[in-house]
């Protein structure tokens, strides 16, 4: 599963992450907050917190809106021990 990080800029593409790297920096905090762009869909971050959840992790998700429009928004996750 890939999803793609938060951009920095409006005007760049964001970076894709694979499954097995987002794990690694779990493995290594006890807490991770990631950023994740709105091109993720809803259903490939619904099976990242199936996963971790599955592992025995506390996984947070939610919306955060950055701007005025309706498209300004990035979704924050929050992966614990």
């Amino acid at each position: 599963m890939d999803l793609k990080f938060a951009r920095t800029d409006l005007n760049v593409k964001p970076k894709k992450v694979d499954l097995s790297k987002i794990e690694a920096t779990v493995e290594k905090d006890d807490s991770v907050i990631f950023y994740f762009d709105r091109e993720n869909s809803h259903k490939d971050l619904l099976a990242l917190q199936d996963h971790f959840e599955a592992m025995g992790k506390s996984f947070y998700m939610s919306e955060v809106k950055y701007g005025l429009s309706d498209n300004d928004y990035m979704y924050q996750v929050h992966i614990m021990s």
